[in-house]
């Protein structure tokens, strides 16, 4: 009795209340040190919250790869460095054009920033602004993206 009913949490209650998560790969953007280091936040084209560069994986790309793509596309960043290693992660349930939520583990990789292009391809969706990493902190809503900001 007691391996089936194991065998009916692992094939269907398990996988009911631990769905999968779906990764993606962000960049956080940074310029200056010390007490003059900045972050760049952007907002999100659906709720216009703040957020950092992120998105899905690309063919071809690692995540560091991707993270860099995804900073140029959003937020028009050159690229001075571009951390390899990723510096951290978060997570946060994305709301699908369905209306379900899909949990994600974004991958957080460290850019540090050259300069800010005026033209980019989501120039007219997006606004974007440097704060510090105290401020940035209090703006955005992932708790493990709040702390990783906190503790630069």
């Amino acid at each position: 009795m007691a391996s089936w009913l194991n065998n009916i949490w692992e094939e269907v209650g398990k996988p009911f209340f631990q769905r999968p998560h779906r990764v993606q790969f962000a960049a956080l953007c940074v310029r200056g040190t010390g007490d003059d280091r900045k972050v760049l936040l952007i907002t999100s084209r659906g709720t216009g919250r703040w957020v950092i560069p992120k998105g899905w994986p690309i063919d071809g790309m690692d995540g560091a790869e991707t993270a860099k793509e995804e900073a140029w596309e959003e937020a028009g960043v050159k690229v001075k460095h571009l951390g390899r290693k990723a510096v951290g992660h978060f997570t946060y349930d994305k709301i699908l054009d369905d209306g379900t939520a899909q949990p994600v583990r974004t991958n957080v990789y460290r850019i540090d920033v050259k300069d800010l292009a005026e033209e980019f391809p989501e120039v007219s969706e997006r606004e974007r602004r440097w704060f510090s990493p105290k401020e940035a902190a209090e703006l955005v809503q992932e708790p493990e993206l709040r702390e990783m900001l906190r503790q630069m």
